[in-house]
Order: structure tokens, then C-alpha cells, then sequence
């Protein structure tokens, strides 16, 4: 806990919050009217985004060897994530994303300017929650890659569960069953992208696996 308690972690985790504050401001605005104020869910992004920071700042240099961001990508690792994009958008576009429309139409944009105000909300809110804090979390308490991927695997595959379960018509067997191996997958490889080339590689494949969205505004 040394880690997370030191002043720079402190004030980075804050710095880092402040900015995934202000990205999540967008996508949070352009939603339809919630419950709550909009200042209220920027303040709980915010107060969550310090701790799930703190993780990272405190605990991924010093149990992964490696800085949280850099620019000098391995050309293997960092081709093997463009490929990886390009094949988990094309897997979505034409199998997963007809049927899961339907079901989450919350999650998938309505226009380019949705878009466009989803990248820096996926950038700053979506990789650090569902992969950087739980991957860094890990890492910190069993001190093992292979352990840390499969937990960030099965984190990311059991709040897709959960998601389902919100769901007032039921999700075919097949379908649901097929999608929880796939967000698996998806996590267990991510969580690998983050270990190996830091955040900036997690942010390259998320926006190619995003773009697949733009195909779909492209034949409206």
C-alpha cells in the first residue's frame, strides 16, 4: 500500500482523473435525461477514476517492469494488436452487433457525433475500469502476468453478465454463452496488449475495434 499512498501517485491518479473527467463530459452530456445531475455523475467518475488510477500509478511500474505509457511499441506486439482489432471489429460488425443492437441500443452511437464523443469516454473511463485498475489490482496482490490476464478476462466477462441480466427480454442461450467466451477473450488479450506496450496500445486497439461503427453510419 506504500505505493498507492505516496504524493506523486497521489497527484498523478488526480491529474489523470481530472483529465478522464472533462473526456467523459461529452458522452455523459449527449445522453438522454438521467436521474441525476450531470455535475453529480462527473463528480463519482471522478472520485472512481482517482482510485482505479491510483492502481495504475502505484502498482503497474514497479510489479510489471514496464512504464504505464510509452511510444516505443514493440513492432510484433504492436502489429499483433492491430490485427487483433481489425479481427474482433469484423467479428462484431457482421455477428454481434445485429443482435446486440437490439438488446443495448444504449451502447452503440446514433451518429458520428456520438461517436466521436465515445472515443475519449472509452479512453478514459471503459479501459481503466474494466482493464487497466482490475489488471494493476492483480498484479499488485498474486505478482503474476498469466493470473492478472485471466482475472481481467473473467472481470470484463462478468459485467457483461450483468448487463445481460438487466435485459427485459431473455438473450438466447447461444448467444449469451458465445458472447461471455468472447469478452473473455477480449480481456485476457487486452490485458496483455496493457502489460506489454502500457495504455497507448489498449487506446490503438480500442479505437480500431470502435471504428467499426463508422461502416454502419457509412450505409445510412
Amino acid at each position: 500500500m506504500r505505493h498507492l499512498l505516496q504524493p506523486q501517485t497521489l497527484k498523478a491518479a488526480s491529474i489523470a482523473a481530472a483529465v478522464s473527467t472533462i473526456a467523459c463530459y461529452p458522452q455523459l452530456a449527449l445522453r438522454p435525461p438521467q436521474p441525476f445531475p450531470l455535475w453529480f455523475l462527473l463528480a463519482n467518475v471522478f472520485i472512481c477514476a482517482v482510485i482505479l488510477w491510483g492502481f495504475v500509478f502505484a502498482w503497474h511500474g514497479p510489479y510489471t517492469g514496464r512504464p504505464v505509457v510509452t511510444f516505443k511499441q514493440d513492432l510484433r506486439t504492436f502489429v499483433t494488436a492491430t490485427i487483433a482489432g481489425l479481427g474482433v471489429a469484423v467479428i462484431f460488425h457482421l455477428y454481434f452487433d445485429p443482435a446486440l443492437r437490439a438488446k443495448f441500443p444504449k451502447e452503440y452511437p446514433k451518429g458520428v457525433l456520438d461517436w466521436a464523443a465515445s472515443i475519449p469516454f472509452s479512453f478514459a473511463l471503459t479501459q481503466l475500469f474494466l482493464i487497466f485498475g482490475p489488471c494493476d489490482w492483480v498484479m499488485r496482490l498474486i505478482k503474476n502476468r498469466w493470473v492478472a490476464m485471466i482475472f481481467t478476462g473473467v472481470f470484463a466477462a462478468f459485467v457483461q453478465e450483468m448487463k445481460i441480466r438487466t435485459l427485459s427480454t431473455p438473450m438466447s442461450p447461444l448467444l449469451m454463452t458465445t458472447l461471455l467466451a468472447t469478452r473473455f477473450a477480449g480481456g485476457f488479450l487486452v490485458a496483455w496488449f496493457y502489460l506489454q506496450g502500457g495504455i497507448l496500445l489498449v487506446y490503438w486497439w480500442a479505437i480500431i475495434v470502435a471504428s467499426r461503427h463508422l461502416l454502419d453510419f457509412a450505409q445510412i
